[in-house]
């Protein structure tokens, strides 16, 4: 019997041993398995997209293995040669931390700090990191994606907003003759007219760029192009100079939005390679918007028959028809728009990884079957996403209302806007946002400037040849006497009219200067252009004449009588050439922009994006410095067509270079594409 003990207890140490031994063979093998694994792991294309909890599944060189043998009788490497019994002290060798030392412990097994004992800056700075690796991996989903019918849907859907905005922009410089006249706009006013939309826009750039950073990029067109459409369609309307003048405001804020968060939106689903190129196509639509609107301008405006009225007091000429027919393309775009997906790129920045990963998949599975390849399968599992950081929201004491808290939200919202915004001047883009200024600001102001200021170059230069053909009457005196026919282009100085009645008189460009009225009528009479200097009228009847009170300068009334004036000033292009040949100019002008976006477009990616921006702003400024020396019509004409198709070729590379100098979340501080500048 106690032979047979003896064996059996050896035989239980024997197996005891041989249990041991297999125990670390097997987490030798399994180390060495992991090893192999993790080897082919880096290799693979999409390593890092896949999901980080993966690494869960295996154990580095080093550790212990927590297998299932673990839970019968295995032990760790660090205590082989204990046996069950002397379990009690695995816990005190590898050392239990104690509360007090917790971060220590953490620290010393080399694993990350939690970010409750990270200040801000340590946050930005592992955000950018992420950022930087987001950058990288996104270029090869997007190249995975492919470019196909997803990108052109989207090409022409955002070219459409970009259309409208275009059209909005042009309408300022088509309507300003016929605005200056139908609302009593004087000289000193006209400026305004003019400039308050680039006024708006430059508010609009600021301020919508922050919130397509905020809300995302679909949902900040959306409402901004919403805005322009709205008040543009309003302008139309209005009658008084001021309201008019508040709602064209209104519209050029809503436009300066809409500009740089087209670009930015479509650069966000396009792979490198081609970016240069579709963004320069996608800047066609501008000209388009421009043809459109010179289109409608040269078809609808001089149209007088067009107009209606509703008493005196509202007058709708067609210079208004006009500005209801450009805000068509605001809403189409504004339709077409509620159908596209958000920016995949935006989603990932703000931490919705599974809301950009459904869109991703949704543009890939769109191209790969209209290549007839339905069968590929999106690859991409796990995405990296950048280090959210918590904002915190200052909260009052009587936050307790919902006016209180809008104000808080609203206060906290336009101070995110700013420090993005002040992002733009911190190291290392703050030289790169500066030159872009310089230059933005410069090509600006001579683009739009020109688009302003060039109707009236034409109307000045039909004016000095009107006065060629001009006739003056002096020092002469008519008495009882009756006209009913149109005068044009007459000056009348130091005349006597006795007893005289102007019936049905069209009054074009006449000037009464030091004359004298006595027991004279006028009765429905329309001016134009026609002014009473220093005149005197002495027991005169008006009836139903547009002569506002701005007409008469200098000028004495003795015992006169107004009836039935008409309220506001008074429009018509009735055989007026000159209505035409301006907005046929605008139209050559701005079709002279499509060589420039062909060529621009073709050779962005080959002679690339800084020399194409130079050589363009140069021969652009060349051509802009011969204008100084036009004296005809004609002239004038052929250097501004030969600017606009020069100066397009720098607006397109300076798109591009703006899009791809900086990330994300600072590309709609830089990207004013005219307005925030």
């Amino acid at each position: 019997m106690e032979d047979s003990y003896k064996d059996r207890t050896s035989l239980m140490k024997g197996a005891k041993d041989i249990a041991r031994e297999v125990k670390k063979q097997t987490v030798k093998k399994v180390n060495q398995a992991v090893d192999r694994a993790q080897d082919e792991y880096t290799q693979r294309s999409y390593s890092r997209f896949q999901d980080e909890e993966d690494d869960d599944d295996y154990y580095p060189a080093g550790e212990t293995y927590d297998g299932e043998a673990n839970d019968d009788e295995g032990s760790s490497e660090a205590t082989e040669g204990h046996d069950e019994d002397d379990e009690i002290y695995e816990g005190e060798y590898q050392g239990i931390p104690s509360m007090n030392q917790a971060k220590d412990s953490i620290v010393s097994v080399g694993q990350p700090k939690g970010d409750e004992y990270k200040d801000r800056r340590e946050l930005e700075s592992e955000r950018r990191a992420d950022e930087e690796e987001l950058a990288q991996q996104y270029e090869l989903i997007i190249q995975e994606c492919g470019h196909g019918r997803f990108q052109w849907a989207l090409f022409f859907v955002l070219g459409m907003a970009l259309m409208a905005d275009g059209v909005e922009v042009f309408v300022v410089g088509f309507v300003l003759p016929s605005a200056e006249t139908d609302l009593c706009i004087p000289n000193s006013g006209s400026g305004w007219l003019g400039s308050i939309v680039y006024l708006g826009m430059m508010v609009g750039a600021f301020f919508w760029g922050g919130l397509a950073d905020k809300v995302g990029r679909k949902q900040s067109l959306l409402i901004c192009m919403s805005v322009n459409g709205f008040f543009a369609f309003l302008s139309s309307f209005v009658q008084g100079y001021g309201f008019f003048l508040f709602c064209r405001l209104l519209s050029g804020f809503g436009i300066g939005g809409a500009i740089p968060t087209v670009f930015s939106y479509f650069a966000e689903v396009l792979a490198r390679e081609k970016r240069g190129e579709h963004l320069s196509w996608l800047c066609m639509f501008w000209m388009i918007g421009g043809i459109y609107a010179s289109a409608m301008a040269w078809a609808i405006i001089p149209h007088y028959g067009w107009s209606f009225s509703m008493g005196s007091a509202y007058q709708f000429h067609s210079w208004r028809v006009f500005v209801i027919v450009c805000a068509l393309p605001c809403v189409s775009s504004v339709v077409a728009l509620t159908f596209m997906p958000e920016s995949p790129r935006f989603l990932l920045e703000v931490g919705k990884h599974d809301e950009a990963w459904m869109i991703l998949k949704l543009i890939h599975d769109t191209n790969m079957r209209a290549r007839g390849q339905p069968e590929k399968v999106f690859t991409v599992n796990k995405i990296k996403t950048p280090k959210q950081i918590d904002e915190l929201i200052e909260i009052e004491s009587d936050t307790g209302t919902w006016y209180r808290r809008c104000f808080v939200r609203i206060r906290t919202e336009l101070y995110g806007i700013w420090l993005t915004f002040m992002r733009c001047f911190n190291y290392p883009v703050r030289d790169n946002t500066i030159k872009l200024t310089i230059v933005w600001f410069t090509l600006s102001f001579g683009y739009y400037g020109l688009s302003v200021w060039f109707p009236d170059v034409i109307k000045h230069l039909q004016s000095d040849e009107y006065a060629l053909l001009t006739r003056n009457v002096q020092r002469d005196k008519y008495a009882n006497f009756s006209i009913n026919f149109t005068m044009e282009n007459q000056i009348h100085t130091g005349m006597e009219y006795d007893n005289g009645r102007f019936v049905g008189v069209k009054f074009k460009s006449v000037t009464f200067k030091d004359s004298v009225f006595k027991s004279c009528t006028f009765e429905d009479v329309t001016s134009l252009n026609t002014y009473f200097k220093n005149c005197t009228f002495i027991d005169t009847v008006f009836d139903n004449t547009d002569f506002e009170p701005y007409k008469f300068i200098d000028s004495e009334f003795k015992n006169c009588s107004f009836f039935h004036n008409k309220t506001g000033c008074q429009i018509t292009f009735d055989d007026d050439y000159s209505a035409y040949w301006i907005y046929f100019v605008n139209f050559l002008g701005t079709l002279a922009v499509l060589p420039g976006n062909i060529v621009s477009a073709l050779l962005m990616d080959r002679i690339g994006r800084l020399t194409m921006l130079g050589g363009s702003m140069v021969l652009s400024g060349i051509s802009c410095f011969f204008l100084w020396f036009g004296t005809s019509e004609s002239m004038m004409i052929g250097m501004l067509c030969l600017y606009n198709g020069l100066t397009i070729s720098a607006w397109n590379s300076l798109d591009v270079v703006t899009v791809e100098l900086y990330p994300t979340d600072r590309r709609h501080r830089v990207l004013p594409c005219c307005p925030g500048w």
